[in-house]
């Protein structure tokens, strides 16, 4: 309307313009409105735009939070509180003001004001830090300055809340759902590129592919529910049918990260200088709520990971300078509030079915070596072993828990020059626990040459051992009975391998030479009845990859080694190659790994017997994806063969339904087939020579 009044006025102003013969330019021009002109357009219709931007009295006020909880100090230490608070704080957005309340001797009240530049960083201040422990006895109450006037203005008559709609939550075990039960990889590639594939035979199908999505590699949860990416500030999970973004753990600099067994909570560590974040370069977050739950310096041992959790998600610990610290959750406080000391320590251990933890000991003048099982939380310990000439120990755990094996390296001398110690005539000993047992008993497996790997079978009672050095290079497979020592069932001499990966179910292990000296040779066995199924090799091979099922295998030659022949190349259980995929610049592929099953054992052992009653199925399954033709087109054929037929018998209804009509036009003269009128057919023969062959008799 205005738009049309503004065109008039310009029309008329035109229109005068014309009647007047000279124009002065001197004048000033008039843009007042008429007499009676009224303006019923309002400002919000006409500046919508400009004023939203218009400050408001409570644009301040909404940005401000009350911190309660912080320390109490003097003078002297006010600076040094405000930078640790500022990085606390910072982390959310940009402080624009800060304010610190003291007594007359200059001391802080311990409570704070703190103003962001917007509502909405104020408001996940007091999402993110709320109930946050600063330290043992300082934890923050973060709250909005305005949630005081809204709580002073309180109505003296309770009104119920309106509810709230429904907002369903993303499917996280979306993925569980497919009817083909085919498994999920992620590929990464030098761009930053992240693709997601389903295994589908004949070939995979691509689900997902974004570029720049993450800046170092990916990395799925231990049940594959999650999927994280690496970035500048911090780490993204992505979950759901579309892998949508779950939750952000704001950390700069992360490089590392690890989940606890059951997912409840993600531990990033940050590479960051020592004075950018006070040290606390290790962070705990809750995975639920995103909150972080407490923060670490990154003391002691610098092997990645550096906390190691229970499986159930109860425990985790860590050593740090001969001090074994044991911290219990949700509390995220030390175990008894107190740690294990004990001069020596080394390494541990939890068992993947028990609270039950395994550390050794190093040797220390005349007191030997000493490996002990410690029941967490009583501290009970249930079983110790002494050993001695002890070099190193690496403490290896069956998946079930019923056994675990401790590589002993022992030497026959030992020569200390300076600040170093040498060992000499070195050879190896596997202590073997038999942990389901009465009294745990012990026993031992010793071999004189190096031992280059060793791998338990996860489902089973077998292990296997790589030793020796080039050119000779065995391997050993080894079977644990109860009550019996392990007996050797197969030894395999001359081998070029390096490395030994076991199937997730068992029974069939890959012997793969990985690295410079592996030269890239694969060998496929069935330790049933130890039958090499095939023996062939993929040059330059730097990762091997099992699929949760463990009917497939996926050899990598990763961009990080090597500049050349980059790519994947998927193989069945049995050494038969079945998809060779070159991709530039690959980095990594990593298999969605799967949940525990629901079944029982009882109804899975059910199942297996009764696996003939599927194979029809399996097998006509088996014969659609070996075929070319996906299963859409040859279903789209089969219907239209099926129009086809329908069709054509119609047709001949027909046909013989007019048959009389046909007749009575042809003079009662059948001609629907040649031989029918004998009289009217002329049977004419033609000869063509082909060929003429002469053959010579001798």
């Amino acid at each position: 309307m205005a738009k049309k009044k503004s065109e008039e006025k310009s029309q008329q102003q035109n229109g005068d313009s014309k009647n007047e013969k000279e124009v002065n330019y001197d004048e000033e021009p008039n843009f007042s409105d008429p007499e009676g002109y009224v303006d019923n357009i309002s400002d919000e219709e006409l500046l919508a735009d400009l004023l939203e931007q218009k400050p408001k009295e409570t644009n301040g006020v909404e940005c401000v939070i009350v911190v309660d909880g912080v320390p109490k100090v003097g003078p002297e230490r006010v600076d040094k509180l405000k930078t640790v608070l500022y990085k606390t704080f910072g982390k959310v957005g940009n402080v624009r003001n800060e304010y610190y309340p003291v007594d007359e001797q200059g001391h802080t009240k311990g409570y704070i004001f703190l103003e962001y530049s917007t509502p909405q960083q104020a408001a996940e201040a007091v999402k993110m830090i709320n109930n946050i422990k600063l330290d043992r006895n300082h934890t923050f109450k973060v709250n909005l300055f305005t949630d005081f006037s809204k709580y002073e203005q309180i109505p003296d008559e309770w009104s119920p809340p309106e509810p709230r709609p429904y907002q369903g939550q993303t499917d996280l075990y979306q993925f569980l759902l497919e009817p083909d039960a085919y498994d999920q990889f992620g590929v990464v590639t030098q761009d930053n590129t992240v693709q997601i594939w389903q295994n589908t035979q004949p070939d995979p199908t691509l689900v997902e592919e974004r570029t720049n999505c993450t800046q170092v590699l990916i990395k799925w949860s231990p049940l594959g529910t999650f999927l994280s990416t690496f970035h500048q500030r911090g780490i993204a999970l992505w979950a759901g049918p579309n892998l949508t973004q779950y939750k952000k753990f704001l950390h700069d600099g992360v490089q590392f990260i690890d989940f606890s067994p059951c997912e409840k909570y993600l531990v990033t560590c940050s590479t960051m200088p020592m004075d950018y974040q006070d040290n606390n370069r290790i962070i705990i977050w809750d995975i639920r709520t995103g909150l972080e739950k407490r923060s670490f310096s990154p003391e002691g041992s610098s092997t990645w990971p550096i906390f190691k959790w229970s499986h159930d998600d109860r425990y985790f610990g860590r050593i740090v300078n001969d001090v074994l610290s044991i911290y219990e959750t949700p509390s995220f406080g030390l175990l008894d509030k107190k740690s294990i000391k004990n001069p020596g320590i080394r390494d541990f251990s939890w068992s993947p079915t028990d609270n039950i933890l395994a550390f050794w000991v190093a040797e220390d003048n005349n007191v030997p070596v000493c490996v002990t099982l410690l029941q967490i939380p009583e501290r009970i310990e249930i079983r110790k072993k002494n050993l001695f000439n002890v070099a190193d120990c690496k403490i290896h755990w069956q998946k079930a828990g019923d056994y675990l094996c401790v590589k002993v390296d022992r030497y026959s001398k030992v020569k200390k020059e300076r600040n170093e110690t040498k060992y000499s005539g070195m050879y190896c000993n596997f202590e073997i626990f038999h942990m389901k047992e009465k009294e745990i008993p012990v026993d031992s497996v010793e071999n004189k040459e190096p031992i280059q790997a060793f791998a338990w079978e996860p489902v089973g009672n077998k292990f296997g051992v790589i030793h020796g050095e080039n050119p000779n290079i065995n391997v050993s497979f080894y079977e644990v009975r109860a009550g019996q020592a392990p007996v050797l069932l197969k030894k395999f001499e001359k081998r070029a391998c390096n490395h030994l990966f076991w199937s997730p179910r068992g029974q069939f292990v890959v012997l793969a030479g990985l690295g410079a000296n592996g030269g890239g040779s694969l060998e496929f066995v069935d330790t049933h009845d130890f039958l090499v199924m095939n023996t062939t090799d993929h040059f330059q091979m730097s990762d091997v990859e099992w699929d949760p099922t463990g009917r497939y295998v996926v050899t990598g030659v990763s961009h990080w080694k090597t500049k050349v022949d980059t790519g994947y190349w998927i193989w069945s259980f049995q050494g038969k190659i079945l998809k060779r995929v070159n991709v530039d610049k690959f980095g990594l592929l990593l298999w969605r790994p799967r949940p525990r099953s629901l079944l029982s054992e009882e109804k899975q052992k059910e199942i297996k017997k009764n696996l003939k009653r599927y194979y029809a199925q399996f097998e006509s399954k088996d014969r659609m994806r070996q075929s070319k033709a996906s299963k859409e087109l040859i279903e789209k054929r089969a219907s239209l063969m099926d129009k086809w037929n329908s069709y054509r018998e119609e047709r001949l209804r027909h046909f013989l339904e007019v048959k009389a009509q046909r007749l009575a036009l042809r003079n009662n003269i059948d001609t629907d087939e040649l031989d029918a009128d004998s009289d009217n057919v002329e049977e004419e023969m033609v000869e063509f020579f082909i060929k003429e062959e002469v053959t010579v008799l001798e």
